[in-house]
């Protein structure tokens, strides 16, 4: 993560330069280092690479191949880690919606307490919004019924 920010950072940096004029001594010296910094992070890259083909070839000539496989194996169950707790956020994040959009009113989108069954503001009757042919629950604000077509403003009024 701390290379992304700084990787972004240095791109930010490399593009104001192009803004600045270009004969300034100071501009001159940012845009050499930032270079200077791109090709390391080059180098860094194709050792590591070299590093990985040879210790898939050679893996017992590097004591340090078992060190990485177990760090490998901790890698692999944190990203397992990671998977569920961003679904659990989403799921939780799902609910909350579901929540809020109960408690909102789709006639003139007062929020209202939970549990309250008609709109503080307006009157509304709350809660899920139901077909008028069929009862197939429908979005707020639907005009026709997905399920058989029924057109929803017609029979309000």
């Amino acid at each position: 993560m701390g290379n992304d920010l700084f990787g972004s950072i240095g791109g930010l940096v490399k593009g104001f330069a192009d803004f600045l004029p270009q004969d300034d001594p100071d501009v001159m010296l940012m845009k050499v280092r930032s270079e200077i910094d791109d090709m390391k992070k080059q180098e860094t890259e194709i050792y590591a690479e070299i590093g990985r083909q040879a210790v898939s070839k050679h893996e017992e000539q590097y004591p340090e191949a078992e060190r990485l496989r177990l760090i490998q194996e901790n890698l692999t169950q944190a990203q397992v880690r990671l998977e569920s707790a961003e679904n659990e956020k989403a799921a939780r994040d799902r609910e909350k919606q579901i929540e809020e959009a109960e408690c909102t009113c789709y006639s003139c989108g007062c929020v209202n307490s939970p549990g309250v069954k008609f709109c503080r503001e307006c009157g509304a009757r709350l809660g899920p919004v139901k077909c008028c042919r069929c009862g197939a629950e429908l979005t707020p604000g639907t005009r026709f019924c997905g399920e058989c077509g029924a057109n929803q403003e017609e029979t309000e009024g």
